[in-house]
């Protein structure tokens, strides 16, 4: 198991490394000078090169990354042009909307999904497969942002139940902050546990195919022991991957309904700051995120090994 661990571990440093050449290579050297594109078409001469010299784009190119990537690994990720302050705040500010949405709505995803999916699956052929499958069609069809607006009026304007947008800070306590995220992560998890339903009876109706569950059957065990106990454990690794993807969008993919919610999360940030030109932005919240999504795949694999052993025994 720790080889396993250690293999994933690995492969998840070099691939962050990787991301990293990329990210810089696409946002710094990119045709064109840096730091005209942050100041804009009317910039003077003079103020282009003292942001040249202030930010070091006169450097070597492979000097400015590996002092790049030396100031992130100590974490600093530099000054946001356009604010006035460490980037590394600016993240923190925001991540802490993003990140509670993020997995808010994650679990509502699970709660809804795997249920329906396991229901749908052993009713295979029914009425009340087809219908569930209908619906979860309809959620994948639903764009997340028409849904949020829909939520919007019903809850907000027409019942006055919960607020229609804005973020009350956790400063100012914990249950006006939550009331603020609950309709936007309803709105985001939607179409995932959607997703997620119909991947959970796929998988699952694959396993009740195989052998060893018509050989569990054929012993006398009961529909409901070889359904939890013998199938679902098995089907669970395609789930798995689909939560640890849609962890990853959670996080990363929420520009339109922060912004219809007017929520100062992650997604705003980069908006903002891609309009703006503040590419220092972008480069720290685009790695924040990379780094991310490594980790929870990292997390995915290690937890693929907890469901089947044979994973890592054999690696």
């Amino acid at each position: 198991m720790l080889s396993y661990a250690s293999k994933r571990v690995v492969i998840g440093i070099l691939t962050l490394l990787a991301a990293s050449i990329i990210v810089f290579a696409v946002l710094e050297v990119v045709p064109g000078d840096p730091a005209r594109l942050m100041l804009g078409i009317n910039a003077t001469e003079d103020a282009v090169r003292a942001l040249q010299d202030q930010m070091g784009f006169n450097r070597p190119l492979i000097l400015r990354y590996f002092s790049w990537l030396g100031d992130l690994l100590t974490g600093d990720f530099g000054k946001s042009y356009t604010y006035s302050v460490p980037v590394i705040d600016l993240i923190k500010e925001r991540i802490a909307v993003s990140l509670p949405l993020a997995l808010i709505s994650l679990a509502l995803s699970t709660i809804i999904a795997i249920p329906i999916g396991i229901f749908a699956a052993s009713r295979r052929g029914s009425t009340a497969d087809t219908t569930a499958m209908g619906i979860a069609q309809v959620g994948v069809a639903i764009p997340n942002f028409w849904f949020a607006l829909l939520l919007v009026y019903i809850f907000a304007v027409m019942l006055r139940l919960l607020p229609a947008g804005g973020f009350a800070g956790w400063e100012n306590g914990f249950w006006p902050s939550i009331k603020s995220l609950i309709l936007p992560s309803v709105a985001l998890a939607l179409p995932q546990a959607s997703i997620l339903a119909r991947v959970t009876r796929s998988s699952l109706l694959d396993v009740l195919g195989e052998d060893y569950i018509r050989t569990a059957r054929a012993k006398g065990l009961s529909r409901r022991k070889v359904l939890y106990h013998h199938a679902l454990r098995n089907a669970l690794i395609p789930v798995l991957t689909i939560l640890g993807m849609q962890f990853s969008f959670l996080l990363a993919g929420t520009i339109i309904v922060e912004n219809v919610f007017y929520l100062p999360g992650l997604g705003r940030l980069v908006f903002q700051a891609i309009t703006q030109r503040d590419l220092i932005v972008v480069e720290g919240v685009v790695m924040i995120l990379v780094a991310t999504v490594i980790a929870v795949n990292v997390l995915v694999d290690l937890s693929y090994a907890i469901v089947d052993p044979r994973l890592w025994s054999r690696k």
